[in-house]
């Protein structure tokens, strides 16, 4: 007899918290916070205590027996159902089986990041991670793992990638940033080691010219005005 092994409720809880974490080591704006301690010098426990809040968020099912896991899910898939077509849901659902929605769990990243890092998340990447998470449960919710193991591949493979913030230097009050991943157009930022140093603004490209030395050997660094 073939025997198809179902992963534990206590596996399916602890998929989902690794699945949370990855989702937000791998947004870019919180990324971007930690690596200027936008939220104190203790910014990365932040972000881990930041994980701990939304998993928490959703009720814990690692106490579960499986037949109640299964009880479960299709209770919440029943409700997402629900929640796709009406705002409200029943007054007669349980609060111990009530499972939040995208909208709650956005709701709480944005907050989070204006309390505790001092930043307001203005484009759609809350959204997209708020989406992620709710997916992520419902998949680990039926022993599916795929999503956070393609999550974690996407983590491995952006190891010693930065999230670089640049400011446009002729414009007012704009800020941006990208992922840096060894790619850059730019010949003079090339030599540039970041390590581990919080990323800097991009500097102004300069116009090449012969290096003058002085008396004493040394080379004098002049600047070409416009």
């Amino acid at each position: 007899m073939a025997s198809t092994s179902t992963p534990s409720p206590a596996t399916c809880q602890s998929t989902f918290e690794q699945g949370v974490a990855l989702s937000l080591h791998l947004w870019e704006a919180l990324s971007l916070a930690v690596q200027n301690n936008w939220g104190g010098p203790d910014s990365a426990d932040k972000r881990d205590w930041f994980a701990g809040a939304i998993v928490e968020l959703f009720p814990d099912v690692s106490k579960l027996t499986p037949a109640q896991l299964q009880t479960k899910t299709t209770q919440t898939q029943q409700q997402q159902q629900q929640q796709q077509q009406q705002q409200q849901q029943s007054q007669q659902q349980q609060t111990s089986t009530e499972e939040p929605d995208q909208e709650d769990v956005e709701a709480v990243l944005l907050q989070v990041m204006l309390d505790e890092f001092e930043v307001n998340v203005d484009d759609d990447s809350a959204f997209e991670v708020a989406e992620q998470v709710v997916q992520l449960r419902s998949e680990c919710l039926r022993g599916k793992f795929d999503g956070v193991e393609a999550l974690r591949r996407r983590w491995e493979g952006r190891k010693g990638n930065k999230v670089v913030f640049k400011k446009a230097e002729d414009q007012d009050d704009e800020t941006d940033w990208d992922t840096d991943d060894g790619d850059d157009d730019d010949e003079e930022d090339e030599d540039v080691e970041m390590g581990d140093a919080p990323p800097a603004a991009a500097p102004p490209r300069r116009e090449k010219q012969e290096p003058e030395v002085d008396d004493e050997g040394f080379t004098k660094v002049t600047r070409k005005k416009r």
